[in-house]
């Protein structure tokens, strides 16, 4: 079965400084049919104006994902961490029992394009957590790249929950592939460009949620990058 969640029919706000549109209700955003899939619980799409950001402003129990497409996002938090995240990386920030973070462009001008994601965690109460990694899919385009995981590699942050978050790079006219154990599900978004599952014409901002199927096919009709959630 495969759930198609069009770009057009997100949630969106513009505040000015952001932005943001809402694959699943969020803040002022309420879909009784849109809560998330299986784990997942948010996907936004954010851009961020220069000089704009989050203030400081607390987690808890959710295991945060930032994934950033265009510029360079700041970030601090009361675990002492301070880093930069640009394209090519992902940070994963554990909130568990509670945790205190901002977020801002440090560019006056450059806009910052990013996905933020949620996913819940297995158990509740965990300690705070932060790591970030490079994760070089832009090194070996045509394939997918674990780079989030209850096990990572060397290039994927360890979450904790079981799911298995994929990234890549597709060129035109390539096809990949992946294989979906029994009772596991997917959910696909589709960060830049245009691609087709099973026929199905997808474009940027779209995400297609997939259950009770064996695997499934990607081909890109233009160049594009993508997420692939590998769900319980």
């Amino acid at each position: 079965m495969l759930n198609i969640r069009r770009s057009k029919d997100r949630g969106h706000a513009n505040h000015g400084w952001l932005d943001t549109y809402h694959s699943f209700s969020f803040a002022g955003y309420y879909d009784p049919d849109r809560m998330g899939f299986r784990d997942l619980r948010v996907i936004n799409e954010d851009r961020i104006a220069g000089g704009g950001g989050f203030g400081t402003h607390g987690h808890k129990d959710m295991e945060i994902i930032t994934y950033v497409l265009d510029g360079a996002l700041e970030h601090r938090d009361s675990l002492g961490t301070g880093s930069v995240i640009r394209p090519g990386e992902i940070q994963k920030m554990s909130a568990g029992t509670g945790i205190l973070h901002s977020e801002y462009n440090g560019s006056p001008s450059q806009e910052v394009h990013l996905l933020q994601i949620w996913l819940l965690p297995a158990q509740k109460g965990i300690a705070p957590g932060y790591e970030q990694k490079e994760t070089r899919i832009a090194e070996k385009p045509g394939q997918l790249h674990l780079i989030a995981g209850p096990a990572p590699g060397t290039n994927a942050v360890k979450i904790h929950q079981d799911v298995n978050l994929y990234a890549g790079i597709i060129e035109p006219g390539e096809t990949l592939t992946h294989k979906l154990d029994n009772n596991r599900h997917a959910w696909v978004q589709i960060a830049r460009g245009a691609i087709a599952i099973d026929n199905i014409p997808l474009e940027a901002g779209d995400g297609i949620a997939i259950s009770g199927e064996s695997g499934l096919t990607i081909t890109a009709t233009e160049r594009a990058e993508i997420l692939l959630f590998d769900l319980n």
